[in-house]
């Protein structure tokens, strides 16, 4: 469709919010400059180098489900360097050699779920259909329910007869590492959208897909190869220091850029900072939107003891435990990162006693790992990965759209719908787009298509 775009545009932010708003800009013919503070691309979904180790600083994973995340994997050249299950499965392990899995058939929804639960050894037969049951009565939860959002789902699963350990042994498994929350702390309607969009809507939807290489050769390499030939500029080590209306962008070196329009794709504290008053955002909500830390333990045995690519912990303080040997270049033994959501109690704990601890449950949960020797072992700590999706919070998140022509706003915290994940980055990145090439001062037109954006 046609569309009026502006002469030239800023995109401040480098993460997938801002790589998805620039290229959409650039489609739709704008002059396009991206700034990034860092000197690599990609955010909060990135890779560094540790004593010979490449890996990543968390274990992103998305789902079929996330449409946006995956086109624009394919839009930057990236499809072969990202790989997905042809259907979900789930390794589910406990100590003592306990193993179970979650799985769907290809029955139609509830019923792709039905043979997983009947089966799953960490349940009662009592609790497998209790849990059933909620998960119908969670199909059915209205998201968009402001009595929903300031709602606890740890409440709600114990209003719907859910015990302390259907809820440690099922629905963490699936909440924790999604909204980056404990059930109890979370927000009934991000919860219920979480599992309404990854389990309930579709039999495919909640297929698992996983980088096969460092995630920086995705988010930053191949980004900016694909920003270059968009015809995008990309300024590294340009840290945006203001925004006033009208527009003009100063970096912290001294330089002043002008545009027609911006988009803010920062996170929510360092937007707070920029936000020009004309916005009509207030910073103090954007900074009461919190933080939610996680915490990763990266471990390299002498000998594979791990036989599948993921798996979930039930029983044990290793909430999800990765195979990144391959992705990695790992030529010797076998590279696991042990993922730790919602992970306030590892922040005040020193290094060493986090790897005690980990090494540990590996020892319980993997039998192998007992007699393997270990090489090298390190955390790694984010203590503002995502914003909290608490209860209440979902007010708090702000639309792209503005109350300044021409400004945007984009992240994961804004009001996508989505959890804190790579799917609502890209989305806010597009609607932000979509926003500011529909409302600013336009001399001339493109064709461009910009499917799935929603205007905020």
């Amino acid at each position: 469709m046609s569309r009026s775009v502006s002469r030239s545009v800023i995109v401040v932010g480098g993460g997938l919010a801002g790589i998805a708003a620039a290229l959409d800009c650039a489609q739709a013919g704008a002059s396009v400059t991206l700034l990034e503070s860092r000197g690599r691309l990609g955010g909060q979904a990135y890779s560094f180098t540790r004593d010979g180790l490449t890996a990543d600083n968390g274990q992103h994973v998305f789902l079929r489900c996330c449409t946006e995340y995956r086109d624009l994997v394919e839009r930057i050249g990236a499809g072969s360097l990202v790989t997905l299950q042809d259907r979900l499965e789930i390794a589910v392990l406990g100590p003592g050699g306990r193993r179970g899995r979650l799985y769907r058939t290809d029955l139609p929804v509830p019923l792709h779920l039905a043979g997983a639960l009947v089966r799953y050894p960490f349940l009662s037969p009592r609790g497998r259909l209790s849990a059933a049951l909620a998960m119908r009565a969670l199909e059915r939860v209205d998201v968009d329910e402001p009595a929903n959002d300031v709602r606890s789902f740890g409440a709600w699963l114990r209003a719907h007869r859910q015990s302390a350990r259907s809820v440690q042994a099922l629905w963490e498994l699936i909440t924790r590492p999604t909204v980056n929350l404990r059930c109890e702390d979370a927000s009934l309607a991000q919860a219920a959208y979480v599992f309404q969009q990854g389990l309930l809507s579709d039999p495919v939807a909640g297929d698992v897909g996983h980088a096969r290489v460092p995630l920086s050769q995705i988010h930053d390499a191949a980004a900016a190869a694909a920003l270059e030939r968009a015809g995008v500029t990309v300024r590294r080590r340009a840290a945006a220091t203001s925004i006033a209306p009208g527009f003009t962008v100063s970096l912290s070196g001294g330089d002043r850029l002008s545009a027609d329009a911006v988009i803010l794709a920062t996170g929510p504290e360092r937007a707070a900072r920029l936000m020009p008053a004309a916005a009509g955002v207030d910073p103090a909500s954007l900074r009461a939107l919190g933080s939610s830390p996680i915490v990763n333990v990266h471990v390299v045995y002498d000998r594979p003891v791990l036989d599948v690519e993921f798996a979930a912990g039930v029983g044990t303080p290793v909430q999800w435990v990765f195979d990144r040997t391959e992705s990695a270049g790992v030529t010797e033994g076998q590279y696991l990162v042990v993922t730790l959501s919602a992970a306030d109690a590892e922040l005040g704990m020193p290094g060493e006693a986090i790897r005690e601890r980990y090494l540990a449950a590996l020892g319980e949960l993997l039998p192998a790992a007992r007699d393997a020797r270990l090489l090298r072992s390190f955390v790694t700590r984010d203590h503002a990965a995502t914003f909290r999706a608490a209860p209440g919070h979902r007010a708090l998140r702000p639309a792209a759209r503005t109350a300044l022509d021409g400004f945007a706003l984009a992240g994961a915290h804004t009001d996508t719908g989505w959890p804190a994940t790579m799917e609502g980055a890209v989305r806010s990145g597009r609607a932000a787009a979509a926003v500011v090439l529909a409302a600013s001062p336009a001399t001339m037109t493109a064709e461009t298509t910009l499917a799935g954006a929603a205007a905020g």
